[in-house]
Protein backbone atom coordinates (compact mmCIF):
# COMPACT_ATOMS: atom_id res chain seq x y z
CA UNK A 1 0.00 0.00 0.00
CA UNK A 2 1.18 3.31 -0.86
CA UNK A 3 0.73 6.23 1.51
CA UNK A 4 0.66 9.44 0.11
CA UNK A 5 1.53 12.21 3.04
CA UNK A 6 -0.40 15.10 0.72
CA UNK A 7 -0.02 17.94 3.40
CA UNK A 8 3.91 17.75 3.16
CA UNK A 9 3.32 17.65 -1.06
CA UNK A 10 0.75 21.11 -0.67
CA UNK A 11 3.36 22.76 1.77
CA UNK A 12 6.20 21.99 -0.98
CA UNK A 13 3.85 23.13 -3.54
CA UNK A 14 3.21 26.05 -1.75
CA UNK A 15 6.82 27.00 -0.80
CA UNK A 16 8.09 26.64 -3.60
CA UNK A 17 5.17 29.12 -5.49
CA UNK A 18 6.87 31.85 -2.97
CA UNK A 19 9.87 31.64 -4.71
CA UNK A 20 9.22 34.19 -7.39
CA UNK A 21 10.18 37.00 -9.55
CA UNK A 22 6.55 38.38 -8.56
CA UNK A 23 4.14 38.77 -5.67
CA UNK A 24 2.07 36.13 -4.11
CA UNK A 25 -0.49 34.46 -5.01
CA UNK A 26 1.52 35.31 -8.98
CA UNK A 27 3.68 33.09 -9.57
CA UNK A 28 6.64 34.07 -12.39
CA UNK A 29 9.86 31.93 -12.88
CA UNK A 30 11.38 32.58 -16.11
CA UNK A 31 14.67 30.28 -17.68
CA UNK A 32 17.91 31.23 -15.95
CA UNK A 33 16.40 34.09 -13.79
CA UNK A 34 16.97 34.07 -9.88
CA UNK A 35 14.20 32.91 -9.16
CA UNK A 36 14.52 30.08 -11.55
CA UNK A 37 17.77 29.25 -10.14
CA UNK A 38 16.19 29.41 -6.64
CA UNK A 39 13.40 27.25 -7.53
CA UNK A 40 15.64 24.68 -8.63
CA UNK A 41 17.82 24.87 -5.85
CA UNK A 42 14.57 23.86 -3.59
CA UNK A 43 13.53 20.77 -5.28
CA UNK A 44 17.03 19.83 -5.74
CA UNK A 45 17.38 20.11 -2.25
CA UNK A 46 14.25 18.13 -1.74
CA UNK A 47 15.41 15.33 -4.11
CA UNK A 48 18.72 14.59 -1.91
CA UNK A 49 16.84 14.63 1.35
CA UNK A 50 15.05 11.80 -0.34
CA UNK A 51 18.19 10.25 -0.97
CA UNK A 52 18.07 10.43 -4.79
CA UNK A 53 21.11 11.01 -6.80
CA UNK A 54 20.80 14.67 -8.73
CA UNK A 55 22.64 15.42 -12.07
CA UNK A 56 22.15 18.17 -14.66
CA UNK A 57 22.87 18.33 -17.87
CA UNK A 58 23.82 21.78 -20.26
CA UNK A 59 21.32 23.39 -20.48
CA UNK A 60 19.57 22.45 -16.83
CA UNK A 61 17.55 19.43 -17.56
CA UNK A 62 17.76 17.80 -13.56
CA UNK A 63 17.51 14.10 -13.13
CA UNK A 64 16.79 12.79 -9.98
CA UNK A 65 17.58 8.79 -9.78
CA UNK A 66 16.33 6.61 -7.27
CA UNK A 67 18.87 3.67 -8.18
CA UNK A 68 17.36 0.00 -9.31
CA UNK A 69 18.58 -3.24 -8.98
CA UNK A 70 19.49 -3.95 -12.15
CA UNK A 71 21.73 -1.14 -13.37
CA UNK A 72 21.64 -2.39 -17.04
CA UNK A 73 18.27 -2.34 -17.37
CA UNK A 74 16.66 1.10 -19.39
CA UNK A 75 14.89 3.54 -16.82
CA UNK A 76 11.77 4.85 -15.67
CA UNK A 77 11.12 8.67 -15.99
CA UNK A 78 8.63 10.95 -14.52
CA UNK A 79 8.42 14.43 -14.32
CA UNK A 80 7.54 17.67 -15.99
CA UNK A 81 8.66 21.88 -15.37
CA UNK A 82 9.15 24.31 -12.62
CA UNK A 83 9.07 26.98 -14.96
CA UNK A 84 6.71 29.84 -14.73
CA UNK A 85 5.07 32.22 -17.33
CA UNK A 86 4.62 35.79 -16.20
CA UNK A 87 1.15 36.00 -14.08
CA UNK A 88 0.57 32.10 -13.78
CA UNK A 89 -0.09 29.92 -10.90
CA UNK A 90 1.72 27.53 -8.35
CA UNK A 91 0.66 23.89 -9.92
CA UNK A 92 1.72 24.03 -13.46
CA UNK A 93 4.06 21.52 -14.24
CA UNK A 94 4.57 21.22 -10.50
CA UNK A 95 2.93 18.84 -9.72
CA UNK A 96 4.30 16.55 -12.19
CA UNK A 97 7.76 17.08 -10.15
CA UNK A 98 7.02 17.53 -6.65
CA UNK A 99 4.16 14.93 -7.29
CA UNK A 100 6.62 12.43 -8.53
CA UNK A 101 8.72 12.95 -5.69
CA UNK A 102 5.99 12.25 -3.34
CA UNK A 103 5.35 8.88 -5.21
CA UNK A 104 9.03 8.00 -5.24
CA UNK A 105 8.94 8.76 -1.26
CA UNK A 106 5.85 6.66 -0.91
CA UNK A 107 7.10 3.99 -2.56
CA UNK A 108 10.16 3.98 -0.48
CA UNK A 109 8.46 4.15 2.71
CA UNK A 110 6.28 0.73 1.33
CA UNK A 111 9.49 -1.03 1.17
CA UNK A 112 9.31 -1.65 -2.66
CA UNK A 113 12.41 -2.07 -4.25
CA UNK A 114 12.70 -0.70 -8.58
CA UNK A 115 14.51 -3.31 -10.56
CA UNK A 116 14.78 -0.89 -13.37
CA UNK A 117 16.20 2.82 -11.84
CA UNK A 118 13.33 5.55 -11.87
CA UNK A 119 14.62 9.45 -12.62
CA UNK A 120 12.56 12.35 -11.95
CA UNK A 121 13.23 14.79 -14.41
CA UNK A 122 13.15 18.31 -14.15
CA UNK A 123 12.53 20.04 -18.29
CA UNK A 124 14.36 23.06 -18.73
CA UNK A 125 12.36 25.87 -20.61
CA UNK A 126 8.67 23.78 -20.89
CA UNK A 127 7.69 27.24 -21.07
CA UNK A 128 8.66 29.92 -24.20
CA UNK A 129 8.53 32.62 -22.21
CA UNK A 130 12.99 33.59 -22.85
CA UNK A 131 13.12 32.47 -26.21
CA UNK A 132 9.82 31.70 -27.46
CA UNK A 133 10.55 28.32 -27.82
CA UNK A 134 8.29 25.66 -25.76
CA UNK A 135 9.88 22.76 -24.28
CA UNK A 136 13.36 23.69 -24.85
CA UNK A 137 14.76 21.06 -22.62
CA UNK A 138 13.03 18.03 -24.17
CA UNK A 139 13.50 19.14 -27.44
CA UNK A 140 17.31 19.07 -26.93
CA UNK A 141 17.20 15.69 -25.36
CA UNK A 142 15.24 14.49 -28.44
CA UNK A 143 17.05 15.96 -30.72
CA UNK A 144 14.96 18.16 -32.66
CA UNK A 145 16.68 21.06 -33.08
CA UNK A 146 19.67 21.85 -35.42
CA UNK A 147 22.91 23.67 -34.06
CA UNK A 148 22.31 26.74 -36.12
CA UNK A 149 18.56 26.92 -34.56
CA UNK A 150 20.42 26.49 -30.50
CA UNK A 151 22.78 28.84 -31.87
CA UNK A 152 20.50 31.71 -32.91
CA UNK A 153 18.51 31.28 -29.79
CA UNK A 154 17.99 35.22 -28.07
CA UNK A 155 15.73 36.35 -25.98
CA UNK A 156 14.41 40.18 -25.92
CA UNK A 157 17.54 42.14 -24.57
CA UNK A 158 19.94 39.52 -27.58
CA UNK A 159 20.80 37.39 -25.02
CA UNK A 160 21.65 33.96 -26.19
CA UNK A 161 21.14 30.44 -24.49
CA UNK A 162 25.08 29.89 -24.11
CA UNK A 163 25.65 33.56 -22.62
CA UNK A 164 22.67 32.41 -20.31
CA UNK A 165 23.27 29.51 -19.28
CA UNK A 166 26.82 29.71 -18.72
CA UNK A 167 26.15 32.86 -16.80
CA UNK A 168 23.45 30.04 -14.53
CA UNK A 169 26.83 27.57 -14.08
CA UNK A 170 25.50 24.71 -16.23
CA UNK A 171 28.22 23.33 -17.92
CA UNK A 172 29.87 25.07 -21.04
CA UNK A 173 29.84 21.49 -23.13
CA UNK A 174 27.55 22.09 -26.36
CA UNK A 175 24.05 22.44 -25.93
CA UNK A 176 23.60 18.97 -28.25
CA UNK A 177 25.41 16.76 -25.99
CA UNK A 178 22.31 16.52 -24.13
CA UNK A 179 20.51 14.41 -26.96
CA UNK A 180 19.02 10.97 -25.43
CA UNK A 181 19.40 7.82 -27.96
CA UNK A 182 16.14 6.40 -28.70
CA UNK A 183 14.50 4.02 -26.01
CA UNK A 184 17.21 5.74 -23.69
CA UNK A 185 13.91 5.31 -21.21
CA UNK A 186 11.35 2.28 -21.05
CA UNK A 187 8.38 4.51 -20.60
CA UNK A 188 7.97 7.82 -19.46
CA UNK A 189 4.64 8.87 -17.78
CA UNK A 190 4.38 12.99 -17.03
CA UNK A 191 1.53 13.99 -14.13
CA UNK A 192 -0.20 17.33 -14.81
CA UNK A 193 -3.29 19.48 -13.82
CA UNK A 194 -5.52 19.07 -17.38
CA UNK A 195 -5.40 22.83 -18.23
CA UNK A 196 -8.95 22.04 -19.71
CA UNK A 197 -12.35 22.08 -17.41
CA UNK A 198 -12.98 18.50 -19.33
CA UNK A 199 -12.38 16.17 -16.44
CA UNK A 200 -14.13 19.00 -13.89
CA UNK A 201 -17.22 18.92 -15.71
CA UNK A 202 -17.57 15.09 -16.02
CA UNK A 203 -16.81 14.70 -12.33
CA UNK A 204 -13.70 12.25 -13.58
CA UNK A 205 -10.28 11.77 -11.42
CA UNK A 206 -8.00 10.64 -13.77
CA UNK A 207 -7.57 11.63 -17.63
CA UNK A 208 -4.94 9.21 -19.44
CA UNK A 209 -3.80 10.76 -22.83
CA UNK A 210 -3.58 9.03 -25.69
CA UNK A 211 -2.43 11.41 -28.24
CA UNK A 212 -1.26 15.27 -27.99
CA UNK A 213 -1.92 18.14 -30.64
CA UNK A 214 0.17 19.35 -32.75
CA UNK A 215 1.53 22.93 -31.88
CA UNK A 216 3.29 25.65 -34.26
CA UNK A 217 4.26 28.97 -33.49
CA UNK A 218 4.85 32.02 -35.55
CA UNK A 219 6.85 35.05 -35.30
CA UNK A 220 6.58 37.93 -37.30
CA UNK A 221 8.47 41.76 -37.24
CA UNK A 222 6.30 43.79 -39.39
CA UNK A 223 8.59 47.34 -40.29
CA UNK A 224 6.24 50.42 -41.17
CA UNK A 225 6.93 54.35 -41.07
CA UNK A 226 6.82 56.06 -38.31
CA UNK A 227 5.56 59.97 -37.48
CA UNK A 228 3.64 62.28 -35.82
CA UNK A 229 0.04 61.23 -35.18
CA UNK A 230 -1.21 64.89 -35.94
CA UNK A 231 0.86 65.47 -39.28
CA UNK A 232 0.99 62.14 -40.76
CA UNK A 233 -2.32 62.09 -42.75
CA UNK A 234 -4.58 59.05 -43.05
CA UNK A 235 -4.00 57.91 -46.54
CA UNK A 236 -0.15 58.61 -46.60
CA UNK A 237 0.16 55.98 -43.31
CA UNK A 238 2.12 52.71 -43.42
CA UNK A 239 0.99 51.74 -39.89
CA UNK A 240 2.68 48.49 -38.23
CA UNK A 241 0.68 48.63 -35.48
CA UNK A 242 -2.78 48.39 -37.96
CA UNK A 243 -1.16 45.19 -39.77
CA UNK A 244 -0.31 43.84 -37.31
CA UNK A 245 -3.69 43.94 -35.67
CA UNK A 246 -5.36 42.81 -39.67
CA UNK A 247 -3.01 39.42 -39.12
CA UNK A 248 -3.91 38.86 -35.66
CA UNK A 249 -7.70 38.99 -36.73
CA UNK A 250 -6.31 36.78 -39.18
CA UNK A 251 -5.20 34.28 -37.14
CA UNK A 252 -8.30 34.17 -35.17
CA UNK A 253 -10.47 33.50 -38.91
CA UNK A 254 -7.83 30.67 -40.04
CA UNK A 255 -8.72 28.74 -36.64
CA UNK A 256 -12.56 29.15 -36.74
CA UNK A 257 -12.51 28.75 -40.81
CA UNK A 258 -10.27 25.38 -40.29
CA UNK A 259 -13.08 22.90 -40.51
CA UNK A 260 -10.96 21.51 -37.29
CA UNK A 261 -12.78 21.71 -33.37
CA UNK A 262 -9.45 21.45 -32.20
CA UNK A 263 -7.92 24.24 -34.19
CA UNK A 264 -6.94 27.18 -32.10
CA UNK A 265 -5.03 30.28 -32.75
CA UNK A 266 -3.43 33.17 -30.75
CA UNK A 267 -2.18 36.28 -31.15
CA UNK A 268 0.31 35.75 -27.61
CA UNK A 269 2.67 38.86 -28.39
CA UNK A 270 1.90 41.76 -29.97
CA UNK A 271 4.33 44.36 -29.39
CA UNK A 272 4.45 47.88 -31.39
CA UNK A 273 7.01 50.73 -31.03
CA UNK A 274 7.84 53.60 -30.10
CA UNK A 275 4.70 52.96 -28.03
CA UNK A 276 3.95 56.66 -27.73
CA UNK A 277 -0.20 57.76 -28.37
CA UNK A 278 1.07 60.97 -30.73
CA UNK A 279 2.90 58.13 -32.69
CA UNK A 280 2.29 55.83 -35.84
CA UNK A 281 3.88 52.99 -35.43
CA UNK A 282 6.89 52.11 -37.39
CA UNK A 283 7.32 48.42 -35.68
CA UNK A 284 5.29 45.75 -34.68
CA UNK A 285 6.76 42.63 -33.39
CA UNK A 286 3.99 39.49 -33.16
CA UNK A 287 3.46 35.92 -31.63
CA UNK A 288 1.94 33.41 -33.35
CA UNK A 289 0.64 30.10 -31.48
CA UNK A 290 -1.47 27.83 -34.03
CA UNK A 291 -2.56 24.00 -32.52
CA UNK A 292 -4.46 21.51 -33.89
CA UNK A 293 -5.34 17.34 -33.14
CA UNK A 294 -5.37 17.18 -37.08
CA UNK A 295 -2.04 17.99 -38.21
CA UNK A 296 -3.32 18.60 -42.09
CA UNK A 297 -6.13 21.52 -40.99
CA UNK A 298 -3.28 22.95 -38.89
CA UNK A 299 -0.64 22.94 -41.67
CA UNK A 300 -3.84 24.57 -44.12
CA UNK A 301 -4.33 27.41 -41.22
CA UNK A 302 -0.57 27.71 -40.99
CA UNK A 303 -0.48 28.60 -44.75
CA UNK A 304 -3.49 30.75 -44.06
CA UNK A 305 -2.11 32.76 -41.76
CA UNK A 306 1.43 33.14 -43.62
CA UNK A 307 -0.68 33.90 -46.99
CA UNK A 308 -3.18 36.54 -45.20
CA UNK A 309 -0.02 38.38 -43.71
CA UNK A 310 1.55 39.02 -47.32
CA UNK A 311 -1.52 40.32 -48.38
CA UNK A 312 -2.16 42.55 -45.27
CA UNK A 313 1.57 44.08 -45.47
CA UNK A 314 1.82 44.48 -49.03
CA UNK A 315 -1.23 46.16 -49.13
CA UNK A 316 -0.49 49.03 -46.27
CA UNK A 317 2.93 49.28 -47.48
CA UNK A 318 4.29 47.44 -44.58
CA UNK A 319 7.82 45.22 -44.95
CA UNK A 320 7.18 41.77 -43.39
CA UNK A 321 9.72 38.93 -41.98
CA UNK A 322 8.17 35.86 -41.12
CA UNK A 323 9.94 33.00 -38.97
CA UNK A 324 8.62 29.71 -38.31
CA UNK A 325 9.54 29.02 -35.03
CA UNK A 326 8.32 25.64 -34.60
CA UNK A 327 5.68 23.04 -36.71
CA UNK A 328 5.61 19.86 -34.52
CA UNK A 329 3.79 16.62 -35.43
CA UNK A 330 1.65 15.53 -32.73
CA UNK A 331 2.36 12.65 -30.48
CA UNK A 332 0.54 9.61 -30.24
CA UNK A 333 0.71 7.97 -26.64
CA UNK A 334 1.76 4.15 -26.21
CA UNK A 335 -1.16 2.24 -25.98
CA UNK A 336 0.39 -0.64 -23.37
CA UNK A 337 0.89 2.53 -21.43
CA UNK A 338 -2.77 3.72 -21.49
CA UNK A 339 -4.02 0.66 -20.58
CA UNK A 340 -1.65 0.17 -17.94
CA UNK A 341 -2.65 3.01 -16.36
CA UNK A 342 -6.19 2.22 -16.70
CA UNK A 343 -5.66 -0.87 -14.74
CA UNK A 344 -4.32 0.82 -12.04
CA UNK A 345 -7.22 3.30 -11.91
CA UNK A 346 -9.89 0.43 -11.62
CA UNK A 347 -7.55 -1.02 -9.03
CA UNK A 348 -7.55 1.71 -6.93
CA UNK A 349 -11.19 2.24 -8.04
CA UNK A 350 -10.90 6.03 -9.41
CA UNK A 351 -12.66 6.98 -12.20
CA UNK A 352 -10.89 7.84 -15.60
CA UNK A 353 -11.34 8.44 -19.31
CA UNK A 354 -9.45 8.81 -22.20
CA UNK A 355 -8.53 11.87 -23.67
CA UNK A 356 -6.63 14.36 -25.76
CA UNK A 357 -4.08 16.89 -24.52
CA UNK A 358 -4.82 20.31 -26.99
CA UNK A 359 -2.08 21.92 -24.55
CA UNK A 360 1.92 20.46 -25.53
CA UNK A 361 3.76 19.38 -22.82
CA UNK A 362 7.41 17.92 -22.15
CA UNK A 363 5.98 14.25 -23.19
CA UNK A 364 5.25 15.94 -27.13
CA UNK A 365 8.99 15.14 -27.39
CA UNK A 366 10.21 12.51 -24.70
CA UNK A 367 7.21 10.29 -27.20
CA UNK A 368 10.25 10.11 -29.60
CA UNK A 369 12.69 8.68 -27.39
CA UNK A 370 10.44 6.25 -24.72
CA UNK A 371 6.61 4.94 -24.86
CA UNK A 372 5.09 7.67 -23.22
CA UNK A 373 1.56 8.74 -21.76
CA UNK A 374 0.06 11.09 -19.90
CA UNK A 375 -2.06 11.53 -16.57
CA UNK A 376 -4.21 14.29 -15.67
CA UNK A 377 -6.05 15.48 -13.08
CA UNK A 378 -8.95 18.21 -13.25
CA UNK A 379 -8.35 21.71 -12.40
CA UNK A 380 -10.63 24.38 -11.16
CA UNK A 381 -12.92 25.38 -14.31
CA UNK A 382 -10.02 24.50 -16.37
CA UNK A 383 -8.10 27.58 -15.50
CA UNK A 384 -4.37 27.73 -15.64
CA UNK A 385 -1.76 29.97 -16.77
CA UNK A 386 -2.90 32.31 -14.33
CA UNK A 387 -2.74 32.94 -10.42
CA UNK A 388 -5.99 31.03 -9.17
CA UNK A 389 -5.01 27.98 -11.33
CA UNK A 390 -5.84 25.62 -8.65
CA UNK A 391 -6.34 21.36 -7.90
CA UNK A 392 -7.24 20.17 -4.75
CA UNK A 393 -5.40 17.79 -2.37
CA UNK A 394 -8.06 15.28 -3.05
CA UNK A 395 -7.32 15.41 -7.06
CA UNK A 396 -3.89 15.80 -6.06
CA UNK A 397 -3.45 12.85 -3.76
CA UNK A 398 -5.29 10.23 -6.62
CA UNK A 399 -2.90 11.57 -9.84
CA UNK A 400 0.35 11.06 -7.29
CA UNK A 401 -1.48 7.26 -6.17
CA UNK A 402 -1.98 6.29 -10.19
CA UNK A 403 1.49 7.78 -11.07
CA UNK A 404 3.43 5.75 -8.00
CA UNK A 405 1.68 2.48 -8.54
CA UNK A 406 2.10 2.61 -12.57
CA UNK A 407 5.82 3.47 -11.95
CA UNK A 408 6.04 0.73 -9.18
CA UNK A 409 4.26 -2.32 -11.76
CA UNK A 410 6.59 -0.36 -14.45
CA UNK A 411 10.03 -0.89 -12.51
CA UNK A 412 9.22 -3.74 -10.83
CA UNK A 413 11.31 -7.13 -10.02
Amino acid sequence: MMTIDIKRLQKEIDDLSLISEATPPVVTRVLYSEADMKGRGFVKNLFREAGLTVREDAVGNTFARWEGKDKTAAPIATGSHIDAIPNAGKYDGVVGVLGALEAVRALKASGFQPLRSIDIIIFTAEEPTRFGIGCLGSRLLAGTMSGEKVANLKDREGRTLDSLRQQAHFPTSNPLDVRLPKNAYAAFIELHIEQGPILEERNVDIGIVEKIAAPSSLKMKLTGVGGHAGAVLMPDRHDAGLAGAEIALAVERAAKTSGSPDTVGTTGVFRIEPGAVNSVPCLANLEIDLRDTNVKTRDAALIQIETAAKEICQRRGVALEVERVNVDAPAICDQKLVELVEAVCQQQKVSCMRMISRAYHDSLFMAQLAPTTMVFIPCHKGYSHRPDEFSSQTQIEKGVVVLGLALEKLSAP
